[in-house]
């Protein structure tokens, strides 16, 4: 991964996360244990300090980044969605934060919130703990029934699961030419990994 000292500060990455070769991570950033940091994730810490808590997963291409002297803080076992960008805010334990969202300076996302695909959290807001919030700009909507708390907290035992796997097996390799007979998948959970929809649906007729 290409990491950068900046002004004396260097990253810190503990021994059991996995931040993929193309995340970049800038000065001021803690990487927690057990955490997953996804392909093409920028972590700036070149004015503010980020600190990504125990168990934490970001994804690909999310961007994380705060002004200066002020902290990005996700807590432990928070969970950021593909393509995300969080600007000097505080993530819950257990929160989603929904792919493509945005999340600015200040604000504050309970533990256990769900913030919807493509929200704007501005500036100085607080979303509620175990809240459904969506929207531009995001509101709370609803609170969180038991089945998708359970839903998304299995969503984080996932990515905690991928770093380790990414840790044990990730490697470059030359693509095939062929599609091989009998061709595996890969080991990840079915059940626990269904889009919720699918899971509240039940098993397919026919």
């Amino acid at each position: 991964m290409p990491s950068y000292e900046i002004d004396g500060v260097v990253p810190v990455v503990d021994p059991t996360a996995f931040v993929h070769e193309s995340a970049v991570l800038i000065g001021d950033v803690i990487v927690g244990p057990g955490c997953y940091i996804g392909p093409h994730a920028s972590l700036r810490g070149d004015f503010g300090r980020i600190i990504v808590g125990e168990g934490s997963n970001v994804q690909d291409n999310c961007v994380i980044h705060a002004f200066p002297g002020v902290d990005a803080v996700l807590k432990p076992a928070a969970h950021i969605g593909h393509c995300v960008t969080l600007h000097g805010c505080t993530i819950g334990s257990y929160a989603l934060i929904g792919i493509g969202s945005i999340v600015l300076d200040g604000a504050v996302i309970e533990d256990e919130a769900l913030l919807g695909a493509g929200s704007l959290v501005t500036a100085g807001s607080r979303i509620p703990a175990c809240m459904l919030a969506l929207g531009r700009p995001a509101k709370a909507a609803r609170e969180l029934d038991a089945e998708t708390l359970a839903w998304k907290r299995n969503g984080v035992r996932i990515y905690q699961d991928l770093a380790r796997r990414s840790l044990a097996t990730l490697r470059p390799v030359t693509p095939l030419t062929e599609v091989e007979t009998d061709r595996q998948r890969v080991s990840t959970g079915a059940d626990v990994s269904k889009p919720l929809h699918e899971r509240r649906a039940g098993p397919a007729e026919g």
